[in-house]
């Protein structure tokens, strides 16, 4: 599945889409709990910092579920994310993709990368 997203408009209407779409693969709850998840925080991300406009494709590889997010400029994240401060406002969005995701990886073709693994 690929998405072109320019507002939160269309990422609530992609991230319906991919929620239907796994649910007919009989893709598991939790996967689809945290494959919505991760992709609302990384698309999300993009629309406030990255140009507000961003490439979003999925496809589901056996027990795995792989998510590619691009924005319009390139933003490499760093390798390794931290929880923000219980008062900050925000800063914990890399830190929740990571807590869900098997592997988190950026290259300047597809952007951000990141690895579900579906528990059976």
């Amino acid at each position: 599945m690929d998405f072109e997203i320019d507002d939160y408009n269309a990422l609530h209407d992609a991230l319906q889409k991919l929620c239907r779409a796994l649910v007919a693969e009989c893709v598991p709850d939790d996967a689809v709990f945290s494959s919505k998840l991760v992709a609302s925080e990384l698309v999300s991300n993009v629309l406030q910092h990255g140009g507000g406009h961003a490439r979003f494709a999925v496809v589901r590889e056996g027990d795995m579920i792989r998510m590619c997010v691009k924005s319009a400029y390139s933003f490499c994240p760093p390798e390794k994310s931290v929880c923000s401060k219980v008062d900050s406002e925000s800063g914990r969005g890399l830190f929740l993709v990571d807590e869900y995701c098997e592997t988190r990886t950026y290259s300047e073709r597809e952007g951000i990368c990141v690895v579900i693994k579906i528990k059976r």
